[in-house]
C-alpha cells in the first residue's frame, strides 16, 4: 500500500449516496451528532446570518436546527446527490422556502461574497480536493461571514483499516486529513482567524453484520480510485471479517471515531499562492539573553 490514498472519484460518491438515501436517516447518528457539537460550539459566536448555506445537506436533518438557531435566517441546502436532495424536498413544510441546488462543494455555483454562514457537517471527508473546496468556501463566504465544519480525523476508523491490512494492501479506507494540515488550509484558502479541537467518538457494535449495514444505509462505502478492481471474493471477506471480529473485547467491537471541529472567518478575497496574512498584534518582540 502506498502511503499516500489514491483520489475519490466523485461520480462513485455520489452513486454510493443516491443508493443510500432512502435509509440515510436511519443510520446518520453520527451526522446528527457531529451536527448537534458543531451547533454548540457556535453557541458564544455573535453571528446573525441572512443567508446560510448547508454544504453537503444529505437529506436535510440540519436545515430545521440552523433555521431554529438563528432566526429569520435563509436556508440554502447543497448537495452532491439528487437522490438525497429528493428526500431533503419531502420533509420541508409545505410552504417553507428552503432551496436546495445539486452541485460539487469545489464548484459551488453561488456568488462571491453571497453567504454569511457557511455549514459542511461530515463533508470534508469526501472531498477529493480539499484546496479547492475551502478555496470555493472562502469565495462565496462574505467578508467578516463564518464558516463551520466537522469532518473525520485521520484515526477515524483504525479498527477497519486494520483488518483490511491483514487480508491485502489494497486501501478500502480512505486517509483523513489531520488537524493541522485542516487549519493550514482553511489560511491558504484565505480564511482567517480558525478555531479547530478535536472529540473522540467510539460506537460499539456486537455484530460486525450490523456495522456493515449502517455504513451502507449512511453511503460509507469505497469511492478510491486505487481500490481493487475485481469483486472482493467471499474468502477474502470472511478473512477481514475474522480479523475485525478478532478485535472485540468482551463480545463487544469498538470503533473510535476521530471528530475534529472547527471554524474560520471570512475575509472578503482569496490571497495569490504563497501570500499569507498575519496579525502584527500577534508578533511577540524577541528578547536577546
Amino acid at each position: 500500500m502506498s502511503s499516500h490514498p489514491p483520489a475519490l472519484v466523485l461520480r462513485d460518491v455520489r452513486r454510493r449516496f443516491d443508493h443510500a438515501a432512502m435509509h440515510f436517516d436511519s443510520a446518520d447518528f453520527v451526522h446528527r451528532l457531529a451536527f448537534d457539537e458543531l451547533l454548540q460550539r457556535l453557541s458564544p459566536v455573535k453571528l446573525q446570518p441572512r443567508r446560510i448555506l448547508d454544504l453537503g445537506c444529505a437529506t436535510g436533518s440540519g436545515s430545521t436546527p440552523l433555521k431554529r438557531r438563528f432566526r429569520g435566517s435563509r436556508v440554502i441546502g447543497m448537495d452532491a446527490s439528487f437522490a438525497m436532495l429528493q428526500c431533503n424536498a419531502r420533509k420541508k413544510p409545505l410552504f417553507a422556502k428552503r432551496p436546495a441546488v445539486q452541485g460539487d462543494a469545489a464548484r459551488i455555483p453561488l456568488k462571491d461574497g453571497s453567504i454569511d454562514l457557511v455549514v459542511a457537517n461530515m463533508l470534508l471527508p469526501w472531498i477529493d480536493d480539499l484546496e479547492g473546496c475551502l478555496a470555493e468556501i472562502a469565495r462565496v463566504t462574505r467578508k467578516d461571514g463564518l464558516f463551520a465544519f466537522a469532518t473525520c480525523g485521520p484515526d477515524s476508523l483504525s479498527e477497519i483499516r486494520k483488518a483490511w491490512l491483514s487480508v491485502d494492501e489494497h486501501w478500502h479506507v480512505n486517509a483523513y486529513p489531520d488537524m493541522h494540515d485542516i487549519g493550514d488550509a482553511l489560511l491558504r484558502a484565505g480564511l482567517r482567524d480558525p478555531v479547530l479541537d478535536v472529540d473522540y467518538l467510539t460506537v460499539t457494535y456486537r455484530d460486525t453484520d450490523d456495522l456493515y449495514r449502517d455504513l451502507t444505509s449512511a453511503g460509507a462505502r469505497n469511492c478510491l480510485s486505487g481500490r481493487q478492481k475485481t469483486l472482493t471474493g467471499k474468502r477474502r471477506f470472511r478473512a477481514m471479517d475474522r480479523s475485525l471480529a478478532a478485535q472485540k473485547n468482551e463480545g463487544v467491537l469498538s470503533l473510535r471515531l476521530e471528530l475534529v471541529y472547527g471554524h474560520a472567518w471570512g475575509s472578503g478575497r482569496c490571497p495569490p499562492a504563497g501570500e499569507f496574512h498575519l496579525d502584527p498584534a500577534l508578533i511577540s518582540r524577541r528578547r536577546h539573553a
